[in-house]
């Protein structure tokens, strides 16, 4: 009888370290995280944006991995990219309003609603926009975003699907480090790519509602005119 015991008592045990220990998926998971930390990608686990497709193709559903390169020396224009038909689109709905870009920005229909003031804005960077993304294919089909800021560039993408057989069935541990190097030079060039087309801050009128809309003609006159003419008459 007491060596049932013992037997249960060892395979009870073993049971518990064997639940203890990462899966396979996991596993891969680590590997991947912790080579994209060593290349300077710093890896991080967050809520998907709401601005971005997550679960079941939902709007800010689930969680997403951000990778963020930071680059020395650059300044960015903040902006926002998703992708559609394997190219970079602008985020359209999101408009810098700080003009040293320093400051977390409010989409227009946020804005609009808690009163009709002029800011200075920065117009959003379109040049970047129908880029192709040309990552490897291991990687493309699970990036959703890319978002800039200062010296900032993110990508955020399902990592976690790259390392399933389900859904990358080409997956070898040792190509975890080319395809990781071949993201960061690709956000290095897209990087520069900015930078070169940045465009400078102007001043726009935001005070827009859903029945009227500002016209160029209203935009191109200052509102500041009447304030400085009126001081020198």
């Amino acid at each position: 009888m007491g060596i049932w015991i013992a037997i249960l008592i060892v395979l009870f045990v073993l049971g518990s370290m064997m639940a203890l220990k990462p899966n396979g998926i996991d596993q891969r998971l680590d590997k991947l995280r912790m080579t994209a930390r060593r290349l300077q990608l710093n890896p991080k686990l967050v809520a998907c944006p709401d601005w971005l497709p997550g679960r079941d193709n939902e709007l800010g559903r689930g969680m997403m991995a951000q990778y963020c390169l930071v680059l020395e020396g650059i300044q960015l224009p903040y902006t926002r990219y998703r992708v559609v038909d394997g190219q970079w689109r602008a985020d359209s709905n999101f408009v810098d309003t700080d003009s040293e870009a320093t400051k977390l920005t409010i989409p227009s229909a946020i804005r609009n609603s808690q009163g009709n003031a002029n800011t200075f804005s920065k117009k959003i960077n379109f040049n970047f926009d129908k880029t192709p993304l040309e990552l490897p294919a291991s990687i493309e089909p699970f990036v959703k975003g890319l978002w800039t800021k200062a010296n900032s560039i993110v990508i955020y993408w399902e990592d976690i699907a790259y390392v399933r057989p389900i859904s990358n069935p080409s997956y070898r541990a040792k190509t975890i480090e080319e395809d990781l190097l071949a993201l960061k030079m690709k956000l290095e060039q897209w990087a520069e790519q900015m930078k070169k087309t940045a465009n400078p801050a102007v001043y726009t009128d935001h005070s827009f509602n859903t029945n009227t809309m500002t016209t160029s003609a209203n935009r191109a006159h200052n509102p500041f005119d009447s304030v400085i003419n009126s001081k020198f008459d």
